[in-house]
Order: C-alpha cells, then structure tokens, then sequence
C-alpha cells in the first residue's frame, strides 16, 4: 500500500486550506522536525533546524524589504508537500520501505525547480528549508523559476545500482501521478547522493507516463549529454563558486574587511564536502593558483599546509575510499574540525548546519563562501559578520548549479545544441575579418594562431560565459543593496530576491489570495 500526502495551497478559504492540510496529516504523520548528528554536531540545543535559520533569515531581510505584510507572508509560506510510502523489492523474500518527499515553496513563475536528493539524513523539514531557499536563489540570479526541493530517505551506498533504479522509477512515477514533474510544472536536478545516473531514469520513466510530451526530456535537467543534458552542468555549481568569490574579492570594502587583495593567486582554502560541488569548487581554485590546504569529507578529513593535489587526493579516494593514507597530509577526525584552520576562504561544501555556536568562535578564515545549502547557523552568523569577516550566502554563491540546469531546460525545449546554428557562421565572419587585418598588417598568422583567433564558440564555452555574468550580475546587485541598506551580503542577497517575487505576484494580480 502506498501511503501519500498531499499539501496543497488551493482556490479559496483559508479554511479549507487548513482542512486539507489537517486531514492530510492525520492520513500521514510527517515527522517535521528530525535532526540528525550529523546536522547538529556543531550546534547548541537552542538553536533553530534548518527550516527555522532559513525562515529567520528570511523575517531579518523581510522587515527591510519594503515589502507590504500581505506578499511578505505569501511569499515565505510553502506551497505544497507531497510525502509518499512505498515497498521496494530487495530480494525474493525482502521488501522494504522507502520514503520519499517533494516540496514545491513557490509557484509565482512555473516550473518549480530543485534537485533530489538521496540521503538518510532526509525528512521534511529539510524539504521544505531547501525549497524555500530555490525560490530565493532562482530569483537572486534572475532564473525565472519558482523553487522546489526533492528527497528520499536512503543511503545509496547500501543499495545496489539495479535497487537504486527500481526505487528512483517509483519515486517517478509517484511524482508523475501526482502532478509534481514536467517541463512546465515542476524540473528536478542531481543534488547529494544522485548524478546523471538517476536523472536519465527520472526522464525515461516520465517519458513512459507522457509519450506525447515531445519536451519530455526537460522534465528534469542534469542528465548525462547523450540524453539532452548540457555541457557544462556538472562542474555548473563549483564554478559559480569560484566565481562568487572571484567576484567579491574584487570588491574595495571587502578587500579593507580582510587584508587580502583581489588575486585568487596565494590565496589558502578549506573545503568541507569533496562531493561533486566541493570537488569542482577546489579544482577551480587550485587551477587559479590558489592554494588548498583542507578538505573534509564525513569520516576524515586531510590537512597540508603546503598544498593538496586535488586530483591525487580524488583518485586516492577512489582507490581506497577514504583520505587515510595519503601523502604526508594530516588526517583529522570528521570534517568539523578542519574547517578551524588557518585559511583564506572557508567553502562549507557539504551538508547545513556544520557551523554552530559550538565551533564558530573557532573558524579563522576572513572569507566563508558557502557553497552548501544551510551550512551557518543565525547565531553563528551574526557572530561572524561581527567579527568582521565576510559571509557569502547559499542563495548567491551556489546557484551555479541551477543556473546551468536553466540553460539545459532551454536546450530541451528548443531542441538544438548552443551554437550549433551560428558557430560556422561567427567563425567565417572573424575569418574574413582576420584576412583584412592580415593584408593591412603584411604578416601571415600561423594556422595555430589563426584558429585560436577565429574559434567559434562552443556549447560549453557558451554555458560558461552566461554562468560567469549571471554570477557578476548577481554578486553586484547584492554588493549594490547591501551597501542601500546597511546590513550583510545574505540579508541583502534575501531583499533582492524578496523584492523580486513580490513584483512578479503583485503585477500578475495575485489570482484567488
């Protein structure tokens, strides 16, 4: 027996709305408010859950905005949760149960987006703090989206790929049955413990359920290439991390703040989480003559003051599955503790909640870039940003990834690869150009450097371009209001994108509030 519930925001009284949800969670008891060790290692008792630091952040920016009382509460309710049970297949003689969740925060643009995650840290409170924060950061990057967060409660590791695909494809199919996927309705991505693996799936089982839908393969973005994904989406969210940062290391004030200049070269880094996002964040950087020193992952983390080679470490891991062993790098413990080193830029990459009033007064860096979703508690917060040092928010620095997944969706719809239509075009056109030149100067370039000249731009190199000035853009306007307002980066990060939806609510007349 499959056992759902449905929250949903519908046409009419407040009443039945509440009706709705009281029934739906006598059907279901949802436990709301789990927390786990791992989320709570670094945190005292008295602070909030992860739904509770993102609703707070959101209150701070709100009393600022300028926004009427009306859109504010609008804009911070969630506006519909789907829970769902279901026996999965192990071996002939076991089943077991899975549980899995989908929240959609805001539908003020269609469709909802937001990555699954796979994870037995999963429940619905964090479904719901992550969708929220989708909503804030489609609309703090300008991607016309409206946020939604998926999860099922699982450790991926203890499954096998055959066990994996079965649960992914019921989880589809309950997403397909209740209307909470399709191009037009609701888009998932890849976030912990899923990749394009579990994506390519979620495509092929919503194309058996909608066969006529000949945009079927945007349903869901961060799919491997030869299933319409986009070159450039794996590395998308790393990338818009360095280049967060990039940009705010150019910034007078925060230069002033720290003592560091704007060069990434010298720099020193931590990363915590050498996961898909911790990983790229830290090849990039290295790539850019910083300097990383620690990474932690959940078991152990490695520490060298001289340097780490990112993809030594990558390839020990694989071989070996842990950091233990490799080079002369320092082997600490968990992933909490490295993150108190001496460093430049702190990247939390992995899970929220890793810096707490337990740990705060220990971290060092003059720059925390937060490349996770969640990863600094309110109090926290406050103290670091009292203490002077620099707090790029998840809402901007990591919003690489749905960035990205933006531009696959309009790969999917359009139905051609970026530059296919104008790359031969742009290359003639500089070719003949170039001869001109070449004529007027009297010199022949070589066939190296004329084709280094008149390279047209390919369909990655396109992604990377609308990624890095997404990310300049963004990175200004944030500057740009947190200097109007006086306050940080993240509260001023959360006023531009509650501004933002409040305009698009208000000017579409708010239908049925």
């Amino acid at each position: 027996m499959v056992a759902a519930a449905l929250l949903r925001r519908t046409p009419g009284s407040l009443a039945s709305a509440i009706r709705l949800h009281r029934t739906a969670a006598a059907a279901t008891p949802i436990a709301r408010f789990m927390s786990t060790h791992v989320t709570n290692a670094a945190c005292e008792d008295n602070e909030p859950g992860f739904l509770g630091s993102v609703e707070t952040f959101y209150d701070r920016a709100a009393k600022i905005s300028g926004v009427s009382e009306k859109s504010l509460t609008g804009i911070k309710a969630v506006d519909a949760v789907l829970s769902v049970k279901f026996p999965v297949e192990i071996d002939a003689d076991t089943h077991v149960i899975i549980e899995g969740y989908r929240a959609q925060h805001s539908r003020h643009r269609l469709p909802c987006k937001g990555g699954i995650r796979f994870s037995d840290e999963v429940d619905l409170q964090e479904v719901e703090a992550l969708a929220s924060l989708m909503t804030y950061k489609c609309a703090v990057v300008d991607v016309p989206f409206g946020g939604a967060k998926g999860g099922v409660k699982l450790n991926p590791k203890k499954f096998t790929p055959a066990q994996l695909e079965r649960i992914t494809r019921r989880y589809t199919m309950e997403l397909c049955q209740k209307n909470f996927i399709g191009p037009g309705v609701d888009v998932p991505a890849p976030d912990v413990g899923t990749g394009p693996r579990e994506m390519s799936w979620i495509m092929d089982t919503y194309r058996q359920f909608n066969p006529q839908d000949v945009n079927a393969a945007g349903c869901v973005t961060g799919k491997p290439i030869s299933q319409g994904g986009v070159r450039g989406r794996n590395e998308a969210t790393g990338l818009g991390v360095y280049y967060g940062i990039r940009e705010f290391l150019q910034f007078p004030e925060v230069q002033e703040m720290t003592g560091l200049d704007g060069n990434i070269a010298g720099k020193t880094v931590i990363v915590q989480g050498f996961g898909n996002v911790g990983y790229w964040a830290a090849k990039f950087f290295q790539n850019n003559g910083a300097k990383i020193i620690g990474i932690g992952e959940h078991d152990v983390s490695a520490y060298d003051p001289n340097g780490i080679d990112i993809e030594a470490i990558f390839k020990h891991r694989a071989e070996n599955g842990t950091f233990r062993g490799f080079g002369n790098a320092e082997i600490i413990d968990g992933s909490i503790k490295v993150m108190e080193r001496e460093c430049d830029i702190l990247i939390p990459a992995a899970l929220e909640r890793q810096i707490g009033l337990k740990n705060v007064k220990n971290i060092k860096a003059k720059i925390i870039g937060e490349a996770a979703n969640g990863p600094i508690t309110p109090d926290a917060h406050d103290y670091l940003v009292s203490q002077g040092k620099v707090v790029i928010p998840d809402l901007l620095l990591n919003a690489g990834g749905v960035t990205v997944s933006y531009f696959e969706w309009l790969k999917n719809l359009s139905h051609v690869r970026f530059g296919r239509m104008s790359r031969k075009w742009e290359e003639a056109g500089k070719s003949r150009l170039l001869t001109l030149v070449e004529e007027n100067a009297g010199r022949q370039l070589t066939p190296q450097e004329r084709r280094a000249v008149i390279h047209g731009a390919e369909e990655h190199e396109l992604v990377y371009s609308g990624l890095e000035d997404t990310m300049i853009g963004a990175c200004e306007e944030t500057r740009a209001t947190a200097a109007l307002k006086n306050t940080d980066f993240r509260t001023a990060a959360l006023v531009n994108a509650i501004q933002k939806i409040s305009t698009v609510t208000t000017q579409s007349g708010q239908m049925f509030l």
